[in-house]
């Protein structure tokens, strides 16, 4: 049965820490609340050598404090003391500083979203407007466990999005360097039998060779002109028109992909920062930050703008032809019965799930096509090479 260490906080602020045997993290979490603790940190006990090889601040840290925090104020902790607890128990060094920093802020005035702001490199606008928004209304619990939704959800999409794309990876990968070994190791292998012998060899198994003697002699101005490439494409896509180039180029290669990621996201966040009690020019400001396509980001911005002389968001977004009809319909019918945050999210549910599909989609078109690439190329190289073996030999092939 694993093995599981946890910490806990009494009701009083008392940290505890242990480890319990358990078949699940949930096993331990309700055996914990039934002894009247509060469980704010659970892992298996092996993740403590992960953490000593990875000391930077991830989303997986801020989605697990913020976890921690709400469960603490939903017990009933004052603020100062949760973050004092969470700051004795991180593990993550960085962390426990930017905790402790957070901390003399409030304690010194300030209000836990603007000591939130001061870090903007680890909690973002669209984090801090929302803790903002909690704090205003007097329910700042029930925001952070909306944050949490929120965070939660994000991960599973890239994590989906990643998972999806490694294997392709690491066929690109190994195909790619079994043509370089081919080329530059075991054909000048055979390129210095067949010069000693001096025989006529087919067109195929000249040209082959020509490439890998071209290669072994001048790889260096390959590498060279291959790193100067992308050099020269990063540069200009961080430049603006560079950027809207390439975004444009993968709507226009990628467009439902791109399209059903940009909704999930858009509506995800707008969905949240309104049921937080963002208002909606201020949450569409906040969701055009965060969106990684100028195209989007510039559309957004419009429909800001519109909303703001008086338009309806749904009437806003059709005019951007960036959205699918479908989303739009259901925005439109979510405004018009006046749910439209809960709408919202349920338009984010349906294009995450349809993302994962066509993700598997183009990952099973994919995987085939680079298959068969690869095994041309390499077949093409095999086959040569037998040709001019068996015209040595004088064997039909």
């Amino acid at each position: 049965m694993p093995n599981f260490a946890y910490k806990a906080s009494t009701k009083e602020g008392v940290l505890i820490e242990g480890n319990f045997d358990a078949p699940d993290e949930r096993y331990v979490v309700d055996r914990l609340k039934k002894t009247g603790l509060i469980p704010l940190e659970i892992n298996p006990v092996d993740e403590g050598l992960r953490r000593r090889f990875f000391s930077g601040i991830s989303a997986r840290n801020v989605l697990s404090f913020t976890a921690q925090l709400s469960t603490m104020l939903n017990a009933r902790l004052p603020l100062d003391r949760s973050l004092n607890i969470l700051a004795n128990i991180c593990d993550n060094k960085q962390l426990t500083e930017i905790i402790s920093s957070i901390l003399s802020s409030i304690r010194e005035g300030s209000s836990f979203s603007e000591a939130l702001g001061r870090h903007p490199n680890i909690f973002p606008k669209l984090y801090v407007n929302m803790v903002k928004a909690g704090e205003v209304g007097g329910v700042l619990e029930i925001v952070l466990e909306k944050l949490v939704d929120f965070l939660e959800s994000s991960r599973e999409l890239k994590d989906s999005v990643f998972s999806a794309m490694i294997y392709p990876s690491i066929l690109l990968t190994t195909g790619t360097l079994s043509i370089i070994v081919l080329l530059t190791y075991v054909l000048p292998k055979f390129s210095s039998i067949f010069s000693e012998m001096g025989t006529t060899l087919p067109f195929t198994t000249t040209l082959l060779i020509s490439v890998s003697s071209k290669l072994q002699d001048y790889w260096w101005i390959a590498f060279i002109f291959f790193v100067a490439v992308i050099i020269f494409i990063n540069r200009f896509i961080n430049t603006d028109e560079g950027r809207k180039i390439w975004d444009k180029s993968k709507l226009r290669l990628f467009g439902n992909l791109i399209q059903e990621l940009e909704t999930a996201r858009f509506t995800r966040t707008l969905g949240t920062l309104l049921k937080s009690g963002v208002p909606l020019i201020q949450a569409l400001n906040n969701v055009k930050d965060i969106t990684n396509n100028t195209i989007v980001t510039a559309a957004i911005e419009q429909v800001a703008k519109d909303v703001k002389e008086g338009n309806t968001i749904s009437d806003s977004l059709s005019k951007t032809n960036i959205f699918p009809k479908l989303a739009l319909s259901m925005i439109k019918v979510g405004e018009e019965s006046g749910q439209l945050e809960e709408m919202l999210l349920k338009v984010a549910k349906n294009y995450e799930r349809s993302l994962k599909q066509s993700i598997k989609r183009f990952v099973g078109f994919i995987e085939p096509v680079m298959i068969l690439t690869m095994g041309l190329i390499i077949g093409f190289i095999v086959l040569s090479m037998l040709s001019a073996i068996f015209s040595i030999t004088d064997l039909p092939f």
